[in-house]
């Protein structure tokens, strides 16, 4: 059996009832979390433009889109959905793998159960299972499928999608199979484009692509029973031989899906700890913005990969170390107004900016940073962060969670009950159709 079959059976031989209490509740925390990013952005200009261009596309039979009060078909919704998951930089890691692995998977589970009336336990079964196989396959191509500059979110993130559209849609081992193996021929998404929307637009291709592949092995496509792996296959192609033992070892047994992380700043993943060390030094020195001369943050190479760039706006200013470290010290947060062009462009923040630098330290882990200050008058601090706020050594807790799905809906003019949303997401595999949650996600 190769590594795709070996997916394929996995997925479609799962049963919920095996699922342990623990593993369903990581479950709901990242489908709560995806939601809210969405509704942070539902009134935003790329979901508006997304919108725009896909209602007259749109086949009759719609679903909801999240924070809105237009409906469009299960692919465009996905796509569209996968988007507002993804744009504000808040939603779930998978720090191994550095997959967001909600964004391209949720919009495709919640689109096709609102669809066909399936129940909430079903849409969480499949939305597990689509993290899970994103993951998976993340893990087998780490770390240098993503430092080569493959959007790992997208291009992992498509056979998630397709997983979890092919439990939902009841497809068997082989069929299931056949659906990733179509998904390895529509993954794509790069690096270059991380500081603008099109990075967005890969997300949304992995949701749309993904249900499309398991809608077409619905119907009989096939594709070649080693896709992912083989010599001419999809991680080949990409420029990695795979670790197949990291797809297929311990399938429902060890869960990746379980080690989901939750951002507290909507940022880069890698950005936290910048935050944190500098967050720190504010607090345990009583640090002011204007007793500081100089702020060198060092960390490992993907940090400085991502974080060492000239910032020009809104979207450069999530992967910035330059812009983490100003809003840290001259405000004592990083929250989502820290990170809005008016912040941004704000001259005092601009000039903390340029009184910042990068360096590398190749002994960091990934997700580590230290932040060393010198002071107009001479003295010298520093702090390293290991494990930043939201990681899995300090995790955020579900009301966390909770406030942070409330501060991005009122960020986005969400007009819905959010306190009514919050607890039906929460409830969901005991609805006998998602459609209550749903509603609660509309506005108009």
């Amino acid at each position: 059996m190769t590594a795709t079959e070996a997916l394929g059976q996995f997925v479609s031989e799962s049963r919920w009832e095996e699922f342990s209490e623990s593993l369903r509740h990581a479950g709901r925390r990242s489908l709560l979390n995806s939601i809210g990013c969405a509704l942070g952005v539902a009134q935003s200009q790329p979901v508006e433009m997304a919108v725009r261009t896909l209602l007259p596309l749109s086949g009759a039979d719609r679903v909801t889109v999240m924070g809105r009060s237009e409906r469009l078909d299960v692919l465009g919704a996905a796509f569209v959905n996968a988007i507002g998951a993804n744009l504000l930089d808040y939603d779930d890691t998978h720090l191994r793998t550095v997959i967001h692995p909600a964004a391209p998977v949720a919009p495709v589970v919640l689109a096709l159960a609102e669809q066909r009336g399936l129940s909430g336990a079903a849409a969480l079964h499949a939305f597990i299972l689509g993290m899970e196989v994103a993951c998976r396959i993340g893990n087998s191509v780490s770390p240098a499928h993503y430092a080569r500059g493959w959007h790992i979110t997208s291009t992992c993130g498509i056979f998630g999608a397709a997983a979890a559209a092919s439990k939902l849609l009841g497809l068997n081992a082989e069929q299931t199979a056949h659906a990733i193996g179509i998904a390895s021929s529509e993954s794509a998404g790069t690096i270059e484009n991380l500081p603008s929307a099109g990075k967005n637009v890969s997300v949304g291709n992995a949701a749309r692509n993904g249900l499309f592949a398991a809608l077409l092995a619905e119907q009989g496509y096939t594709a070649a029973p080693a896709a992912l792996e083989g010599p001419l296959g999809w991680a080949r192609a990409m420029g990695d031989v795979p670790v197949v033992e990291e797809i297929v070892r311990e399938l429902g047994s060890r869960w990746e899906a379980g080690k989901n992380t939750y951002k507290p700043y909507p940022a880069g993943i890698v950005m936290h700890a910048v935050v944190d060390a500098c967050l720190a030094l504010r607090r345990d020195h009583g640090l002011q913005a204007a007793d500081i001369a100089e702020v060198v943050v060092s960390g490992e190479q993907l940090l400085l990969d991502r974080g060492d760039r000239v910032v020009t706006g809104e979207r450069d200013s999530r992967v910035s170390i330059h812009h983490c470290a100003a809003v840290a010290f001259l405000f004592g947060k990083a929250g989502l107004a820290e990170f809005e062009d008016a912040t941004v462009h704000n001259p005092d923040v601009a000039a903390f900016r340029a009184r910042t630098k990068a360096q590398l330290d190749t002994g960091s882990p990934r997700g580590a940073a230290t932040a060393n200050v010198r002071t107009y008058d001479g003295r010298s601090f520093s702090a390293t962060v290991l494990h930043a706020k939201g990681s899995l050594e300090h995790p955020l807790s579900d009301r966390e969670i909770e406030a942070k799905v409330r501060d991005s809906a009122h960020h986005g003019r969400f007009s819905g009950s959010i306190d009514d949303l919050i607890p039906a997401a929460w409830q969901i595999d005991c609805m006998p159709t998602i459609a209550p949650l749903t509603m609660l996600m509309r506005t108009g």
